[in-house]
């Protein structure tokens, strides 16, 4: 892929990231963060393109989505656990550019992605708020934000698999 390209797909997950989570949140009152579906693009972006696009569209992405949005204080912890959220769902579920289906590594890899956003907000919370318990507040949303946010992006990365989009994008 000519760096064009590579350019170009990373700035369309950065948005697709961007837009789901801006336009899906439900605040969260006891610490004025909120859920959202922008894992699953995050997901999509990390098993489709690799380690290195889910860590940009992850921490881009959702980072700029916090501007957006008015959570400005969230951003620099977002930008860090949601990159990170993506390499290591990338990294896992790292594939060849041949591969035409979904496999059990996708699945552990969402697993642990969510596992790593689930205690990535928890530490970073716990330092913004300089609070162990505020934090807690978050830990079942952002557990039901991974998993819902797994719910649509499973039959997404499936059905993408299915078509030569990969293989096209990728020549």
């Amino acid at each position: 892929m000519n760096q064009n390209k590579k350019l170009a797909l990373r700035g369309l997950m950065i948005a697709l990231v961007t837009v789901a989570t801006y336009l899906i949140r439900i605040p969260i009152p006891a610490t004025s963060g909120y859920i959202n579906a922008g894992d699953s693009m995050i997901f999509l972006a990390s098993i489709v393109f690799g380690p290195q696009v889910g860590l940009i569209a992850g921490g881009l992405g959702s980072a700029l989505a916090d501007l957006l949005a008015g959570y400005a204080q969230y951003a620099p912890i977002t930008l860090v656990v949601k990159g990170l959220e993506g390499w290591v769902v990338g990294k896992i579920a790292l594939q060849t550019a041949k591969r035409a289906e979904l496999n059990i590594k996708d699945i552990v890899a969402i697993l642990v992605g969510g596992a790593v956003m689930v205690i990535g907000y928890y530490c970073g919370e716990a330092i913004l708020f300089k609070s162990l318990v505020a934090p807690a507040a978050e830990i079942v949303p952002n557990i039901g934000q991974a998993i819902g946010s797994a719910v649509i992006a499973l039959p997404l990365i499936y059905a993408i698999l299915k078509t030569d989009i990969v293989e096209i994008i990728n020549e």
